[in-house]
C-alpha cells in the first residue's frame, strides 16, 4: 500500500471516528462492569520506509479486556516480510483520555514470534523466531461495540484495526 492511499485511509477512518463530536451521540459505556472480549480485525498497515520487499499486512486478534484497564490476548499476522507470525501479549488501557470518553489508549507488551532468517533483526531479542514487542495505541470508541484503533510498531510503522466487543 502507498503512502497516498494510507493517508487517505486514515483520514477516513478519522472522520468516521469523529462523528460523535458532530453532535451524535456515542453510547460507549458498559454499564455492567463484567470483562469482554473484543475481535480485533487490522486491514492494513503502512511503513516509514518504502522498502521493496515490503508485502500486505493481515491480522486477525482476540482480546479480553478487564473493567479495571488490564487486557491479554493474542494475534496471529502476516508480517510485513510475507512471513506467518503472532503476538501474545499483556498490558493496560486507560479510558476517557482528553476528557473524551470515547478516545482511549492501550499499551501492550509480550512474545512475538515470526521474524526468521534474514529478517530476524526486525524485532528485539529475536533468537529462533521469538522476540519481544511493545505496541503503544489509541483508539476511539464508534459505539459501545465498535471501536478504530491505531498502533505504533516501533519505528517500523503503523497498524490500523477495528475492534468489536462482544
Amino acid at each position: 500500500m502507498n503512502v497516498r492511499t494510507a493517508t487517505a485511509l486514515s483520514a477516513a477512518l478519522i472522520c468516521l471516528a469523529s462523528r460523535g463530536a458532530f453532535g451524535q451521540p456515542v453510547e460507549i459505556q458498559d454499564p455492567s462492569g463484567k470483562p469482554w472480549w473484543e475481535a480485533v480485525v487490522g486491514p492494513f498497515a503502512i511503513h516509514f520506509s518504502n522498502e521493496d520487499e515490503h508485502t500486505h499486512v493481515y491480522l486477525l486478534g482476540l482480546e479480553r479486556n478487564q473493567p479495571d484497564g488490564w487486557i491479554w490476548g493474542f494475534s496471529a499476522f502476516q508480517n510485513s516480510f510475507g512471513q506467518a507470525s503472532a503476538y501474545a501479549y499483556y498490558g493496560y488501557r486507560w479510558e476517557g483520555l482528553f476528557g473524551n470518553p470515547a478516545i482511549y489508549a492501550k499499551l501492550s507488551g509480550g512474545i512475538i514470534y515470526g521474524y526468521k532468517g534474514e529478517y530476524k533483526d526486525k524485532v528485539p531479542f529475536n533468537h529462533n523466531g521469538f522476540g519481544l514487542g511493545i505496541i503503544p495505541a489509541i483508539g476511539y470508541r464508534l459505539t459501545r461495540a465498535d471501536a478504530v484503533q491505531v498502533g505504533a510498531l516501533g519505528t517500523a510503522g503503523l497498524v490500523f484495526t477495528y475492534n468489536r466487543r462482544f
